[in-house]
């Protein structure tokens, strides 16, 4: 890195702390509502507006899966299991599958974990299949869309693509039983085959009674800049680095690992939530996929998230207003960020923080138990209640077949 600047680091520094304390002298004045239609529709009730069937399953597609290994209930990708106890007892619920707009198919598929509870999602394929063709074979609801009046949870690193490496993930591409369906899930990458056209976007799954747990008081002043805790390069899977994050994070370490302004580190201290309620400003780069926790941490404790990652489509993009929210960075810009978030007014850093202070808007990236109105899981009935009702192309002529049940990789079409 060149040498740096002393005389301008002294300005940045009496510029951000200016803009800090601004920050603070208000900072418990009144939120802000979201203004126009995205506010309103942050708040929309899903019930009354779509009826789902859930599909009764063998409980080795869902439940002995978890009794396996419970740990599934704590990471990242574990939305598609409250989606599931959500749904069973959702008033958008039917026991008549005759009256339903959508269908749900409960599969486990990101449950396989490794020692160090990372998701393998090789045998994904094969047990989607298996599901699919048990559905297909028992109730006839599938076979008059093949599909497209279903929706499936897959909370991978790149969704139904089924690979958490994404040269291989779009060399697999989404598995070619799903083309029809509708795809929740935390990928989002524009342009990208493994998000498909009509998907919805969602956050990861993070704890929220653990996260409530770590609140600290309202006044604690934001005296930290610019805040970040994460892998910098990934030497066991890209040694040679400039693959993982496409380079980056390593860029941010390299430009800012000196620089006073940027608190970062790859520790992981037992205080990170109260350390991120203390930033005003939250790096959220991308890792091996351009998503991450960190989004939803952010937004909870009212940190703005700085995202790095282009192209990225982020959760529930229709009704959360992230470009007034957030700072987003292009990747190619990274070691311009100083300068970047240095030069944002104290007045728009704090139209961001009330925005983010708005209770509707964390509610919105949270899978509470119980649930509770507007959140992550209403957004996801939000969604498929604005796709209704189906286009007319999705119901096929009897006996009519668009979707090829030999394609894809031969080990995927092994029996599971």
């Amino acid at each position: 890195m060149a040498p740096f600047n002393w005389p301008l680091l002294g300005l940045l520094l009496a510029a951000s702390f200016f803009a800090i304390d601004s920050v603070e002298l208000r900072r418990n004045q009144p939120t802000e509502r979201i203004s126009g239609s995205a506010g309103d529709v942050l708040e929309d009730d899903p019930v009354g507006r779509l009826k789902v069937f859930v599909y009764e399953l063998p409980s080795k597609y869902n439940k002995k899966i978890l009794q396996k290994d419970p740990r599934c209930l704590n990471h990242m990708f574990a939305a598609e299991i409250f989606m599931h106890r959500f749904l069973l007892s959702s008033p958008v619920r039917t026991l008549n599958p005759e009256e339903a707009d959508w269908f749900y198919t409960p599969v486990y598929t990101t449950c396989d974990l490794t020692p160090n509870g990372l998701p393998l999602p090789f045998k994904s394929p094969r047990m989607m299949r298996s599901a699919i063709q048990l559905i297909s074979s028992n109730w006839p609801y599938w076979n008059r869309t093949e599909g497209a009046d279903h929706f499936f949870v897959v909370p991978h690193d790149f969704g139904a693509c089924f690979h958490y490496q994404e040269e291989k993930a779009i060399e697999r591409g989404i598995l070619p039983l799903l083309q029809r369906a509708t795809l929740v899930q935390t990928f989002g990458q524009r342009n990208h085959v493994c998000l498909k056209e009509g998907s919805i976007t969602i956050p990861p799954y993070a704890p929220p009674q653990k996260m409530h747990t770590h609140l600290i008081p309202d006044k604690t002043p934001r005296s930290i800049f610019v805040y970040f805790r994460g892998l910098f390069y990934d030497v066991g899977n890209d040694p040679e680095g400039g693959y993982y994050a496409r380079g980056a994070r390593a860029a941010v370490w390299e430009n800012f690992k000196d620089n006073p302004l940027f608190d970062i580190s790859t520790e992981h201290p037992t205080t990170y939530y109260e350390d991120m309620q203390r930033a005003v400003f939250c790096l959220c780069p991308l890792g091996w996929a351009p998503w991450s926790p960190r989004l939803v941490e952010a937004v909870i404790f009212g940190c703005i998230p700085v995202i790095i990652a282009d192209d990225i489509v982020l959760p529930f993009a229709d009704a959360i207003p992230w470009e007034e929210i957030g700072v987003f960075v292009d990747e190619d810009d990274v070691p311009k960020l100083d300068t970047i978030l240095t030069s944002i007014p104290p007045e728009v850093i704090l139209r961001k923080q009330r925005l983010l202070a708005n209770p509707s808007m964390k509610q919105a990236m949270l899978f509470p138990q119980p649930a509770q109105p507007g959140d992550a899981f209403h957004q996801v009935l939000n969604g498929l209640a604005r796709k209704l009702p189906h286009d007319k192309s999705a119901f096929l002529k009897p006996g009519a077949k668009v979707l090829n049940w030999t394609a894809g990789p031969v080990g995927d079409l092994k029996p599971w």
